[in-house]
C-alpha cells in the first residue's frame, strides 16, 4: 500500500522536464560504456544496425574490444571499440581530487567513458547527435530518432524508463516499503548534441549533474520509452555506500530547482538542514523495512526475509555513509564542480576537429582495436 509522500523527500523531479512529441531526426553514433561480456551488447548492436549508425563501445573489466568488434562484424554493424584504461587523456578535475582518499571516491568508470564519448563527438565536425546507451537498456530506433529530432529545441532528450525503476538504493527501498517514489531520466538512454559542452562528474547521479544547467533552463525533454533490465539493488550494501554522497548532492540541488530556487542558495545552512532531513528519511524507511509483513508460505517467507535482511544492511550502510557527509564538503564539492564545468569547456575548445573516430580516440591517448 502506497503511503503519502514523505515531506522530507522530493519523490519526483519530472515537473522539471518537458514532455515533447517526437520529431524524426538522426543520430550519428550509439555510445555504450560497458564492463560486461560481449553478449550484453546484443541490444545495442541491433539498435545501431536499425539506426544505420556507428556503434562506439568503451570497454573495461570483463568487456574487451576485440571480441566486441568480432561480434559487430558478424552482425553487420559498423563499430569502433577500445579498451579503456584507468586514466585517459581527459583533464584532471577538482571534484576528482576532492574525493580522492575519502569514503566517497567512486570506483566505477562510467563517467569517464561517457566523457570520452562527449570528447570524441566534439571532434567529429559533421556529427549532429549521439545516443548514450547502457548495455542493460532496450530502446527502439523509432524512439531514438524521435528524440534526436527534438534537439532542434532542447539541449538533451531522455527516453522515459518503462522498465525496472532505476533509482538509488535508498529510493528503491522507499518504494519497496510503500513510499511514493518516481524515477528520472538518465545517461542510460539519453540523446545529446554532438557539440554538447556539459560533462559527467565522477560521482553517483553524474547524469543529473550533466543535465543540471539544461534542466534549470527548461531545455530538457522526455519522449519515447526505454526498458531498464531488472536488477537487485540490495545485492551488495557497498552499492549504497558508493551512492549516498552523490544521491544527497543530486537530490539536494534538484530540490532547489523544484522549489524555484538557485544553486547560490546551496550553502552550509541548506546542507545542514538537508542532511538532517535525509537522516530522518532513511531512518523512517529502515523502520518500515524492519516491520515489513512477511508471506505465510514457508518458501516465500524465507525469500522475503532474506531480501529484508539485504535491505536493512543496505540502508544501514547508507545511513552510516550519510553521517560522514558534512555540509562544508557539499559546498566545497559544488564549488569545485562549477570550476570543473569551465575547465571541461576549455578542454573542448582545445580538441581538434578530426573527423575520424579512431583518430579522435588516439588523441585521447586511447588505442582502438582495428
Amino acid at each position: 500500500m502506497t503511503q503519502p509522500a514523505d515531506p522530507r523527500h522530493h519523490y519526483s523531479h519530472t515537473k522539471l522536464l518537458s514532455e515533447a512529441t517526437a520529431v524524426p531526426g538522426t543520430v550519428d553514433a550509439v555510445i555504450v560504456p560497458t564492463n560486461r561480456k560481449v553478449g550484453f551488447l546484443q541490444r545495442a548492436m541491433r539498435l545501431a544496425g536499425d539506426l544505420d549508425c556507428l556503434l562506439i563501445v568503451l570497454c573495461s573489466r570483463w568487456s574487451h574490444a576485440r571480441p566486441v568488434l568480432g561480434a559487430a562484424a558478424a552482425a553487420g554493424v559498423r563499430a569502433v571499440a577500445v579498451d579503456v584504461p584507468p586514466r585517459a587523456g581527459l583533464p584532471q578535475l577538482e571534484t576528482d581530487d576532492l574525493l580522492d582518499d575519502t569514503p566517497f571516491s567512486g570506483r566505477t568508470d562510467t563517467s569517464m567513458k561517457r566523457n570520452i564519448g562527449l570528447a570524441v563527438a566534439h571532434m567529429m565536425p559533421d556529427w549532429r547527435a549521439v545516443l548514450f546507451l547502457d548495455d542493460d537498456i532496450t530502446v527502439t530506433a523509432d524512439d531514438v530518432r524521435g528524440a534526436a529530432g527534438l534537439l532542434a529545441d532542447y539541449a538533451a532528450v531522455g527516453l522515459t524508463n518503462a522498465g525496472f525503476p532505476d533509482n538509488s538504493v535508498v529510493c528503491h527501498a522507499n518504494r519497496e516499503v510503500g513510499g511514493t517514489q518516481d524515477t528520472f531520466i538518465g545517461g542510460g538512454a539519453l540523446v545529446v548534441p554532438a557539440r554538447s559542452r556539459s560533462y559527467f562528474p565522477h560521482v553517483y547521479n553524474e547524469d543529473w549533474f550533466f543535465l543540471f544547467e539544461h534542466v534549470r533552463d527548461r531545455r530538457v525533454a522526455v519522449t519515447g520509452r526505454a526498458e531498464q533490465k531488472e536488477y537487485d539493488p540490495y545485492r551488495s550494501a557497498k552499492r549504497a555506500r558508493r551512492q549516498e554522497f552523490g544521491d544527497c548532492l543530486a537530490e539536494g540541488v534538484f530540490e532547489l530547482l523544484d522549489d524555484g530556487r538557485s544553486l547560490a542558495e546551496a550553502g552550509v545552512d541548506f546542507w545542514r538542514d538537508y542532511l538532517t532531513r535525509r537522516e530522518a528519511f532513511i531512518a523512517g524507511i529502515l523502520d518500515r523495512t524492519r516491520h515489513m509483513p512477511m508471506p505465510r508460505a514457508k518458501r516465500e517467507r524465507a525469500a522475503a526475509q532474506a531480501k529484508r535482511e539485504r535491505m536493512v544492511a543496505a540502508l544501514t550502510t547508507a545511513q552510516a555513509s550519510r553521517a560522514e557527509i558534512t555540509p562544508k564538503l557539499c559546498v566545497r564539492y559544488l564549488d569545485a564542480w562549477q570550476r570543473d564545468r569551465l575547465a571541461w569547456a576549455a578542454f573542448l575548445d582545445r580538441v581538434p576537429p578530426l573527423g575520424d573516430v579512431q583518430e579522435a580516440l588516439r588523441h585521447l591517448s586511447l588505442h582502438p582495436v582495428s
